[in-house]
């Protein structure tokens, strides 16, 4: 079996037996009213929430460093980008 299975395994199972371990009523405020709900609710709320806010956050797109892919840069009458001329070097250093 694989690690990545076999984890996923072992976190369900530790994650029900802690969930069946809770199960009595406790008294859950929100904002103007009292609720009375068992803590196996509480924490399977907090956990579905928890999976989905990660999946949400691992599914994001990375950020793409574009390239210049044009050949302006390689006639040898240019000079790169990300170089200063003389003029603005002498600016820079008064």
């Amino acid at each position: 079996m694989k690690a990545k299975t076999l984890f996923a395994i072992l976190l369900t199972v530790l994650i029900t037996i802690v969930m069946m371990q809770n199960s009595d009523e406790v008294k859950f405020k929100v904002l103007f009213w009292d609720l009375y709900l068992p803590k196996l609710v509480i924490l399977t709320g907090a956990i579905f929430i928890g999976v989905i806010l990660g999946l949400i956050m691992a599914s994001r797109p990375t950020k793409t460093i574009y390239t210049n892919t044009n050949n302006e840069n390689q006639n040898n009458n240019q000079r790169p980008f990300d170089t200063l001329s003389a003029e603005d070097r002498d600016y820079i250093s008064e």
